[in-house]
C-alpha cells in the first residue's frame, strides 16, 4: 500500500457516537492522544431526547431505551466533551456522520458548536484509509487487517479503534 502524504498532530482526540434516533445521542466514546499515545479514555451513555429509540438502531448498537432511563442528558455532559474536544484535532472513522451528530445535537440544545474551536472538516480516517488504498474502509475492515481490537458499535472502542488507525497511516 501506497503511503499517504497527510498533515497531522500527534496530539488529537478520537470520538464515536452511537444515536438512539436520527442525530440523538445515546453513547459517546473520546480518546485523547498526547506524543501519539492514549492518555486518557471517556465513555458516556446519554439519555436522548424523551428516551426514544429507533428498533433498528437498538440492533446495531445494543443500548437499550432501560439502559439510559437513568442517564444524564446530553446537556448535562457536555461539558465534558467541551474540555476534551475545544480546540483539538478532532478524528473519527467517518467524521462528517459524527461532526453532524454534534454540531445538530447542540443546536437542539441551543448551543453554539463554534465555541468549540474546531475544525472543519475533522480528520476522517475512512478517507484516509480509501487514500492508502483500502477498497472497503469500514471500521471493522481496517480494524481487522490491522489487527486492532474492537468491539464495534461500542462507542469507546470505536473511539480507541479511530485513533490507533489515524496513529498507524500517519
Amino acid at each position: 500500500m501506497k503511503q499517504a502524504k497527510l498533515p497531522w498532530s500527534q496530539n488529537y482526540v478520537a470520538i464515536d457516537f452511537e444515536t438512539a434516533m436520527q442525530h440523538h445521542i445515546c453513547s459517546v466514546g473520546i480518546v485523547t492522544v498526547e506524543q501519539g499515545e492514549i492518555v486518557e479514555e471517556y465513555h458516556a451513555l446519554i439519555q436522548p431526547p424523551e428516551n426514544e429509540y429507533n428498533y433498528y438502531n437498538i440492533k446495531v448498537h445494543g443500548i437499550t431505551p432501560q439502559m439510559t432511563l437513568n442517564e444524564p442528558s446530553f446537556y448535562r455532559i457536555y461539558p465534558e466533551i467541551k474540555k476534551r474536544l475545544q480546540g483539538q484535532t478532532v478524528v473519527a472513522h467517518n467524521e462528517k456522520f459524527d461532526r453532524g451528530v454534534l454540531m445538530k445535537t447542540m443546536r437542539d440544545y441551543s448551543m453554539d458548536y463554534d465555541e468549540l474551536n474546531l475544525p472543519n472538516p475533522w480528520e476522517c480516517t475512512v478517507k484516509i484509509y480509501r487514500k492508502l488504498g483500502y477498497e472497503k474502509a469500514g471500521l471493522a475492515h481496517c480494524c481487522a487487517v490491522n489487527n486492532i481490537p474492537l468491539q464495534h458499535h461500542d462507542a469507546l472502542s470505536d473511539a480507541r479503534a479511530c485513533a490507533i488507525l489515524y496513529r498507524l497511516a500517519l
